[in-house]
């Protein structure tokens, strides 16, 4: 039997919450629900037995489940289809009472900050080109941003940007309950190793640093503990958390920009310094006395091996003795 999402019309004539929700964990989770899908707002959620569902539902909608799986205080549900196909369902607490969300990437409130993402163009930014890794999923789409964007395979990191054939910097993103289950399996650390070896590179979380301490599967000491550790022993790596998916973007945008001004400035002044180091060697070479061996030098010996009374050529290579008995006449 395929695993499915239901929704039904709600029989019961006196209810506010018009319609059924079943989703298969456990036995069945049933919730009274206001609206069939999360798509200009957070729809809110009544839990109630698995009895309330009807023996034979009017059903609404029977989508396929890619996956539904419970993480900490939230359900993730992913449908088969290919739009409107990740929500999730949020256990939280509103005026001192447990509520329960669900919500979709589009209508996400939670940790939204009461600010506006900024639209001015990054300094060194003009021609920028963000890497965005083939394995990405639901990527960023910098739709705002005067960017160019190019798929292909990354050494690490899910974006990144380049000077030339040189990759300067990447940025890996992370969900909240990414990076705990990524740092729970040993699967962040190597993460992190591999980051370093890229002249700048960041991890960028997608939610705030209190998410970690409202998880249920881990004591949240240990998760903190555990990313503390990590960024000591790869403090070239920092782990940024930006609150939202927005703001997450926004910062990569703005982080690969500077990268890339900053490889393009220290590529310049390599150059320059290289051209007054090349004025230098060239300076100090031309003030040098000549050494014993050079033209002139051989030039002095053959004279001096005429007037001593010496055979010598008068062209090509003198021979070793010459040179061993005009040294030490002349020491």
């Amino acid at each position: 039997m395929p695993v499915e999402m239901l929704i039904a019309l709600n029989p019961d004539p006196d209810s506010k919450l018009p319609y059924l929700l079943r989703l298969p964990i456990g036995a069945g989770l049933v919730f009274r629900v206001r609206d069939t899908w999360p798509r200009t707002a957070a729809v809110y959620c009544h839990p109630v037995p698995l009895t309330e569902w009807p023996e034979d539902p009017t059903l609404v909608e029977q989508q396929p489940l890619r996956s539904c799986q419970r993480r900490g205080p939230s359900i993730d549900v992913v449908l088969t289809r290919s739009r409107e196909n990740r929500s999730q369902l949020v256990f939280t607490r509103a005026r001192g009472r447990d509520v329960v969300f669900w919500q979709s990437p589009k209508t996400r409130k939670q940790s939204r900050p009461a600010v506006r993402v900024p639209t001015g163009r990054a300094p060194g930014a003009d021609e920028l080109t963000i890497i965005i890794d083939a394995h990405e999923r639901y990527a960023y789409r910098f739709a705002d941003k005067p960017v160019l964007t190019t798929k292909r395979a990354l050494p690490a990191g899910d974006y990144g940007a380049a000077v030339g054939d040189r990759l300067v910097a990447v940025a890996e993103r992370k969900s909240a309950e990414d990076l705990i289950a990524s740092l729970t399996n040993g699967r962040l650390r190597y993460a992190l190793g591999e980051l370093a070896a890229v002249p700048r590179a960041v991890v960028v979380v997608e939610d705030k640093y209190s998410a970690i301490f409202k998880q249920q599967r881990l004591r949240p000491s240990l998760v903190a503990d555990g990313l503390a550790e990590l960024q000591v022993r790869w403090p070239s790596v920092p782990i940024v958390f930006c609150e939202t998916r927005p703001l997450a973007e926004e910062y990569v945008y703005r982080f690969l920009a500077a990268s890339v001004a900053w490889a393009l400035d220290d590529s310049a002044v390599e150059e320059r310094l290289g051209q007054v180091l090349l004025l230098e060697t060239t300076a100090e070479r031309a003030s040098r006395p000549a050494a014993p061996g050079v033209a002139a030098s051989n030039r002095e010996v053959r004279a001096w091996a005429l007037e001593s009374g010496l055979a010598v050529s008068d062209r090509g290579r003198l021979p070793a003795g010459i040179i061993a008995a005009y040294r030490a006449e002349h020491p």
